[in-house]
């Protein structure tokens, strides 16, 4: 019962275990009390509820107009009435005039490193420690242990060394060398013995001596003898053999920041569930979190890495640092949670909570151990924010939550995912709103195409998934990111950034593709493990993305900004092949997702597509397989029973993906579990949910599963 677990603040209900967590774990070693935090924390949640719950209704009645005009305009729009419409509803909102945003103390790793970005939920202890840790990553182990390099065999635990694979990696990594940092003469290939006792030098396989063309690029002497190297503001060890001082592994500055998940990648309905996910952090921002796990039958734990100690050119002692740069996702304007209860018996928003305790958290780095941001900051990215004025909302959350702990004005940043068309349509006033504090802006084809659909769900039958990537809104999309970003003042002040790289076993690919988004001119893009931010760190090496940002910054750009406002609809009808494939492969997708999240309470993971390929999946995914199922049923290209028969063949398909899983539970045939439900739920409610965010009904089943 409600008075068993949760005790009275000021008429709020506040969980037990969250005081207990905030009191017997966060507060010690800070100058506050309990009663105090938890008074300003349902304060807070006084003051600011009506204006959070005025913009999210401000949403539906923006929504229900546009949904109003569609049906009676159906089908392609004639865009300036369309326009003409969206500015007059207010939606479509005028340009701010000519800003710069105005950032004090920022970390470099922010503002003046390019580099790989990781996501990970803050649930998983040994993952977040994995992400933390891959600030330096091993190139020789990556390409080995990926398919990056042709394989001669696959490496396995265990298994025998393979030379003719060590030989490839050995190769490939000389080659990058002599790319990025080139010898006087003689290539790494020929590279016998490094000597840094006197400055840097390379004895060849000749006996000739040769150094960097690039002298100032040696920066030190690693703490274990090797040579430290600088380039592009990243930094490169080679690892020499102490008794031969020949290069036996090459290191890489690689997941230069982190970002500590709370929304997407969790699956965080309990109160204990979301409980843990604040220790974990707690343990990240006090550098003492461990995990403790089993790995080919032995017993291991992780901790965070110390910093990297150095001897520099004057023969002082210097540090880098150990681990990523954290940020930490809060969850949206629209989340709930009972951690506490109000006056009239309804959930708080989540994301005051969040702001909160999240900070009150980070005062451990921030007031002691300054290991973290050495600034002073703490940055917390904000997701699902729609237009400038749930911006300006959070700017004014953040301002409050500062005076109410103590922080000076504007150390909590912001990071804006740009994922909700009425952002995208209005990034320069949303970014206006947060100059002071934005430091973040970020694209996700994903969530973003899940609102595109949801916002236009009656203007007609949207093309296949597939199709949807090449629609002239896309491109229009990703390039007004990067353009708007530079035009307000955020080279090398901010993070400019693009989405997740979901194919974590196609690392090939990766490399072969992935630099564009730098030559797009992002100087941050997110990667979905530590090794693929290694392999992604070759990227920044080989390309040199400020000066990208420059030669942007010079240019009169051209982008056809109305293609923002096209929807992408189809124009051809379909065949009855071409209808199956896309629903079998949308319904294997949503399945193949939710029955983790209902069922074991896994938030991100990689997860099998209908064609054995494993893709990162988190509720990014889920919106937008759901919207689009949901597009197709409403507007009659399935029906309902087509849409149960295709869940059930694809929930047989899930099944047998997942038979050495020793925790998964079948859906067939039965059909009558939660998770089964769940998914049907998210496509049959996917026209009528606000936003057409899962959360609601992922919510609603991990608590009826949690309940039986």
């Amino acid at each position: 019962m409600l008075e068993n677990n949760y005790q009275n603040v000021a008429g709020f209900q506040v969980s037990s275990r969250l005081y207990q967590f905030v009191e017997q774990e966060v507060l010690p070693g800070l100058n506050l009390q309990s009663e105090d935090f938890f008074q300003s924390v349902v304060g807070l949640i006084s003051e600011l509820r009506e204006e959070n719950q005025s913009l999210l209704a401000k949403r539906d009645h923006l929504q229900a107009q546009i949904d109003t005009w569609h049906q009676a305009h159906p089908g392609a729009v004639d865009l300036p009435s369309y326009k003409q419409f969206l500015q007059e509803i207010g939606y479509l909102l005028p340009k701010p005039a000519p800003f710069s945003v105005e950032l004090d103390q920022v970390d470099d790793e922010i503002a003046r490193i390019a580099g790989a970005q990781l996501v990970v939920p803050a649930s998983n202890s040994r993952f977040a420690l994995n992400a933390v840790n891959a600030r330096w990553g091993s190139l020789y182990d990556t390409l080995y242990g990926t398919n990056a390099i042709a394989n001669e065999g696959e490496y396995k635990i265990g298994s025998e060394p393979n030379p003719k694979r060590a030989a490839k990696v050995i190769a490939w990594a000389n080659s990058f060398l002599d790319e990025v940092l080139p010898l006087e003469h003689g290539t790494y290939a020929q590279v016998v013995a490094v000597d840094t006792t006197a400055g840097l030098s390379f004895r060849l396989d000749d006996a000739s001596t040769t150094t960097l063309q690039q002298a100032e690029a040696f920066v030190g002497v690693s703490e274990n003898g090797g040579a430290l190297l600088k380039h592009h503001n990243l930094h490169i060890e080679l690892v020499l053999d102490e008794n031969t001082h020949g290069m036996i592994d090459v290191l890489l500055e690689s997941a230069v920041t982190t970002i500590i998940d709370l929304e997407d990648s969790v699956a965080t309905v309990g109160i204990e569930e979301k409980i843990d996910a604040y220790r974990n952090f707690l343990g990240l921002m006090k550098g003492d979190l461990e995990a403790k796990f089993n790995k080919g039958g032995k017993q291991l734990s992780r901790r965070m890495n110390a910093d990297k100690t150095y001897t520099n050119n004057a023969g002082e002692s210097c540090t880098l640092s150990g681990s990523s740069l954290m940020l930490v996702r809060n969850v949206g304007h629209h989340m709930l949670s009972d951690l506490i209860i109000d006056e009239q018996g309804n959930e708080a928003p989540e994301g005051m909570i969040d702001a909160m305790v999240t900070t009150l958290i980070a005062l451990h780095d921030i007031q002691q151990r300054k290991a973290n941001s050495k600034c002073g900051n703490l940055y917390i990215v904000k997701p699902k924010m729609h237009g400038p004025e749930e911006v300006a909302f959070s700017v004014k959350l953040f301002s409050k939550v500062e005076q109410l702990l103590g922080l000076r004005a504007n150390s909590l940043k912001i990071g804006i995912m740009d994922e909700e068309r009425r952002t995208s349509t209005n990034l320069a006033a949303c970014i206006e709103a947060a100059k002071n504090r934005v430091i973040f802006i970020n694209t996700g084809f994903l969530d973003r195409t899940g609102d595109e659909i949801h916002t236009s769900m009656h203007a007609g039958v949207m093309l296949p998934k597939g199709e949807i990537k090449n629609q002239a809104w896309i491109g229009a999309y990703e390039a007004l990111n990067v353009k708007t970003g530079l035009d307000c003042g955020m080279y090398q002040n901010a993070q400019i950034g693009k989405g997740m790289w979901a194919q974590p076993d196609q690392m090939d690919e990766m490399l072969a593709t992935k630099i564009a988004h730098l030559e797009a001119g992002a100087n941050c893009a997110w990667v979905p493990s530590p090794t693929a931010a290694t392999l992604h760190a070759t990227h920044y090496h080989r390309f040199d993305v400020f000066a990208r940002q420059q030669q942007l910054m010079m240019e009169d750009l051209a982008i056809a900004e109305d293609d923002l406002l096209l929807a992408p609809l189809a124009t051809q009808e379909l065949s009855q092949e071409q209808i199956q494939i896309e629903l079998d492969n949308n319904a294997q997708s949503i399945l193949g997702y939710v029955v983790r999240w209902i069922d074991q309470g896994v938030g991100c993971s990689k997860v099998k597509d209908i064609n054995q390929v494993g893709l990162m999946e988190d509720r990014a995914t889920l919106r937008i397989s759901s919207q689009h199922m949901a597009n197709w049923l409403h507007h009659g290209v399935c029906d309902k029973a087509q849409v149960e028969a295709t869940f059930k063949a694809m929930a047989k398909v899930v099944d047998e993906q997942n038979q050495d899983d020793p925790f998964y539970q079948n859906m067939a045939p039965g059909y009558d579990g939660f998770a089964f439900q769940a998914a049907l739920a998210l496509v049959y409610r996917g026209v009528e949910e606000p936003n057409g965010y899962t959360e609601p009904a992922l919510r609603e089943f991990r608590q009826k599963k949690l309940g039986a």
